[in-house]
């Protein structure tokens, strides 16, 4: 019998509680053995893994890996790239909108609302500088270098329609000073506020950048907003999470480390190429009166070596190996950002078409998943619901209007093929023509009016093309008008 097991005898002879929770205890050590991952030992001695919530683990961590983010992305051309290809992907033009109604009067009215707010930066964004599809590439760029994004309600009752948006920086918000219980009973943690029952009921937030060198009185003063006037935009990895993560955080020590790996391969040509050759004197004794070599080569120059001199020339370090290490960690990087090697390096050198492909399917899933996850349902569809408030503070009851968001269509590899994929599935009935349509980033609606008065111009001058598949078909032939029946003469009445 081993000490352990007379140890437990013992103590369950005189305590037989505390004998059986030292049982318990050994038996759930020993389930946990049984995972190699759970195993304890020289291999995992220095793993660190508290069992803390997604917002205790982030605290103290989201401010070093906002900026360190940022530093990348101003300095690091990968960082740059990835988040050029994540906005220029998942946004692209940006996402469309059509307004959908029983009412047709009221769907055009509400489109043409719509349609003139969100094209005029004067009047949807608070800065006015962008229109409504650049204020989702601002947002979303936001979201994916510094893990989060605000955009707060501001109601301007002097302008044309009174909704703008003001987009912040997570910056804004105060989570330093702001945190605690508050008096009725809710709590305010990094900087939101949250009531008894865990619901968001308000952000504190400067009223300036902290990190604006501007010197103002108000500097760090803070305000509290309804949360009904914020949308916050994140990637929510984990329940219970209330900040977002910058997308770069499992490979900003890889883009760091990579980058000073190449500056160092850099600095080393560098320095091997100023070298041309090396003079070895084997006689110590002078030679007496010997001209001087040369300090330089040219073309076609030949110079004689006085006695006792050699030359050798360098040879530069050979950097073989930097393409294979840079590909191996290029690869890391591209999947922490969620895109393929080929969209971050722009290397097609070793992918032919079945690989480009596979790696584009894939890529596509990870950008519908953040079209309808993050842009769609954490930013359109609130956006829609303030857009909704502001028609009716001007008088205009919207009734049942919805919004239907159509995102920006992805680049076909092989055209061709696909589309007439496309064309065979909606024949066959697998969808229909309108989600054909709206999966090449364009609203059915607008397609088929568009189609129908091109149609109609077409009849009116009389003109045949080969695009028009009423009189042409696939093969160019013209179609057969249908014959009509010959109409029978009504016999007489008798």
């Amino acid at each position: 019998m081993s000490e352990a097991n007379a140890l437990d005898n013992v103590i369950s002879f005189f305590n037989p509680a505390a004998g059986a929770k030292r049982a318990r205890a050994r038996l759930a050590l020993d389930q946990a053995r049984r995972y190699d991952g759970a195993a304890s030992g020289r291999r995992n001695d220095n793993w660190q893994t508290p069992s803390t919530s997604a917002d205790a683990a982030l605290g103290p961590s989201l401010e070093r890996l906002r900026n360190r983010s940022r530093d990348l992305t101003r300095n690091n051309p990968f960082a740059a790239r990835a988040i050029q290809v994540l906005v220029n992907n998942t946004v692209g033009g940006g996402v469309l909108g059509q307004v959908k109604s029983r009412s047709r009067t009221r769907e055009q009215r509400f489109n043409q609302a719509w349609e003139n707010w969100a094209k005029n930066p004067q009047l949807c964004d608070y800065d006015g500088r962008s229109d409504f599809w650049g204020i989702q590439a601002l947002v979303f760029r936001t979201v994916v270098e510094a893990g989060e994004c605000l955009i707060r309600k501001r109601i301007d009752p002097r302008a044309e329609f009174p909704l703008k948006l003001q987009v912040l920086e997570p910056d804004f918000i105060d989570d330093a000073t702001k945190d605690g219980l508050t008096e009725d009973g809710g709590y305010i943690r990094q900087g939101i506020e949250y009531n008894a029952s865990d619901e968001r009921v308000a952000y504190h937030l400067h009223r300036q950048h902290p990190g604006d060198r501007v010197t103002a009185l108000h500097k760090y003063e803070t305000v509290r907003v309804p949360a009904d006037e914020i949308i916050a935009v994140f990637r929510r990895d984990r329940p219970g999470q209330g900040r977002g993560v910058p997308w770069s955080a499992s490979v900003i020590s890889r883009l760091r480390d990579f980058d000073d790996f190449s500056d160092a391969q850099l600095l080393k040509q560098k320095i091997s190429a100023c070298f041309t050759g090396f003079v070895i004197d084997n006689e110590s004794q002078d030679t007496g009166g010997a001209p001087p070599l040369a300090e330089s080569l040219e073309p076609g120059s030949i110079e004689i070596l006085p006695a006792g001199k050699d030359v050798r020339f360098a040879s530069p370090p050979s950097v073989g190996e930097f393409d294979t290490f840079s590909r191996a960690m290029l690869l890391q990087i591209a999947a922490g950002y969620g895109i393929t090697y080929e969209a971050l390096t722009s290397d097609l050198s070793n992918a032919n078409y079945s690989a480009a492909r596979m790696g584009h399917l894939e890529f596509t899933r990870n950008v519908e998943c953040w079209q309808k996850q993050i842009l769609i349902a954490q930013m359109l569809g609130p956006v829609w619901g303030w857009f909704k408030q502001s028609a009716e503070i001007v008088g205009d009851d919207p009734g049942d209007v919805r919004m239907q968001w159509t995102p920006a269509r992805r680049e076909l590899i092989d055209p061709q093929k696909e589309v007439g994929a496309i064309i065979e599935a909606v024949r066959g009935g697998l969808i229909s023509l309108s989600e054909a349509i709206r999966r090449s980033g364009y609203e059915p609606g607008e397609v088929m009016a568009e189609i129908a008065r091109d149609a109609a111009m077409l009849d009116e001058l009389g003109l045949i093309l080969d695009t028009d598949p009423r009189n042409v078909t696939a093969a160019g032939m013209l179609q057969m008008e249908p014959q009509q029946e010959p109409q029978q003469e009504a016999e007489p009445n008798d």
